[in-house]
């Protein structure tokens, strides 16, 4: 009988040649990477699949006509129920930044999850005030005042209630094309027919998004501008509670809001009297490259700041960040959130914030994302299929269109095209309003090696199309 050693030696050299070995003999060969990962015994994808159209809601949708089952993660890979290693361009939807199961961030929640897993803030626990400092230390300005949630909807929820409420006014102005979460203050703000379900969605109002590539006016932020002040004019009593906006629209398909459009909106929005909201949701912490915050790009500092992804890495948690003056709104009632500020929770939160500096994945975000860009826009030039490359950072996006004058959505392309890369070992999102964008947003550790083999890997599904 084969000693237990041995076999597991055995187990282990043969996960090794299954995730390294492509499923496409053509395809290019993937970057080393030295993590063997554990031997699965689970349920299969068709089990589960099964198990999941029973007892889960029918409104789940995944990729691909065979899905995945991911059981395995590390630093910019994921690995599937055979043992086959994916390199990861999509992080959970940019949510994943300092990599899977960082040993850092395991070994945070370990340590506090043996200590205290929960108990409320109604006492005290230095794990939330720990991160809540470490975190206004990375905000400018006055913005010091952190409120925890679970979530990007929750936090983005909260935001608007405290706008209306400093502001005593009821009107929001959100951007076309934009999501927020899918509550119903945001599913108010979202503005795409795609998120929002038919109920009362009161008091917002959607200005014409300054979208460099699809939008009415190219790249002039004066006429986008001009929408928002006639919103105010004709649509408001003139005054409003507050804007709000990303910097870089996420679902929305990567769509960069055009230079200088968010310091005239936020002027025209504080003179009638509202709040700026920064949705920092997908493109904050770090992903940008260049700043930590999207919003930083545009040289404004918003009067509230959402987030949540990037925030903990994989873990359940979002946060709001305001001024003390704005976050004194909230004690004229009892505002509680049981879950929010959770120890297991922000000690994971302030583990990623430390794992960001001291391997400076910001800089790597900014060096690699650059390259990576520069990488896509020469396929541009090679294939016409391809109508824009834009993003910063770890936060691009493809568009993909049949016809580059009339800018036709290629929707049905681009799901081939991710079938054909999938089968390579390339797992990327995809987004827009059309469905037509590859949404391109790894973890921040992603390599130059990995961008060259994730070009060449689109390279060929693009050619086989």
């Amino acid at each position: 009988m084969m000693q237990l050693g041995a076999a597991r030696s055995l187990v282990r050299r043969f996960s090794r040649l299954a995730a390294a070995a492509p499923a496409d003999t053509a395809a290019p060969r993937m970057p080393a990477f030295d993590h063997v990962p554990l031997p699965y015994d689970g349920p299969s994808a068709a089990d589960i699949a099964r198990k999941r159209a029973e007892y889960l809601s029918p409104s789940l949708f995944h990729f691909y006509s065979n899905p995945l089952n991911i059981v395995e993660g590390k630093r910019q890979y994921l690995y599937d129920e055979h043992g086959r290693r994916y390199l990861d361009a999509f992080a959970g939807i940019a949510t994943v930044c300092c990599g899977h199961c960082h040993p850092d961030v395991v070994d945070a929640i370990t340590a506090q999850a043996k200590r205290l897993q929960h108990s409320t803030v109604l006492y005290l626990n230095h794990a939330i005030a720990d991160f809540a400092e470490a975190l206004a230390s990375k905000l400018p300005g006055d913005l010091k005042v952190v409120f925890f949630t679970n979530s990007g909807t929750e936090a983005n929820e909260l935001a608007i209630l405290m706008a209306r409420l400093y502001t005593g006014s009821h009107d929001i102005i959100s951007l076309r094309n934009s999501y927020h979460g899918n509550a119903a203050g945001t599913m108010g703000a979202t503005a795409q027919k795609n998120w929002k379900f038919n109920v009362i969605q009161s008091g917002v109002h959607h200005a014409v998004n300054p979208d460099p590539y699809r939008g009415a006016f190219g790249s002039d932020a004066d006429k986008y501008v001009r929408d928002v002040q006639e919103i105010i004019e004709f649509g408001t009593t003139g005054h409003v509670a507050g804007f709000i906006s990303e910097a870089i629209q996420g679902v929305g398909g990567i769509v960069e809001v055009s230079p200088g459009y968010l310091p005239l909106a936020y002027d025209k929005v504080r003179k009638a009297g509202g709040l700026c909201i920064a949705d920092e949701v997908q493109a904050g912490f770090a992903r940008v490259g260049s700043h930590f915050w999207g919003f930083e790009t545009h040289g404004v500092v918003p009067d509230i700041v959402t987030m949540a992804k990037g925030i903990g890495n994989g873990i359940p948690l979002g946060a709001v960040v305001t001024t003390p003056e704005i976050a004194q709104v909230l004690t004229r009632r009892c505002y509680f959130n049981t879950f929010g500020g959770n120890p297991l929770c922000t000690a994971g939160g302030l583990a990623v914030l430390k794992v960001l500096e001291k391997e400076k994945l910001q800089e790597n975000a900014f060096v690699v994302g650059s390259y990576l860009k520069d990488r896509l826009r020469g396929l541009q030039e090679k294939h016409d299929i391809i109508g824009d490359v834009r993003g910063t950072g770890f936060m691009l996006g493809v568009e993909l269109v049949t016809d580059r004058q009339l800018k036709t959505p290629a929707k049905d392309e681009i799901c081939h095209a991710m079938e054909h890369m999938k089968d390579m070992g390339v797992l990327v999102g995809k987004g827009g309003f059309y469905g037509n964008v590859f949404r391109i947003t790894p973890p921040l550790c992603f390599t130059k090696e990995d961008a060259d083999f994730f070009v060449e890997v689109m390279d060929i599904a693009l050619s086989k199309l």
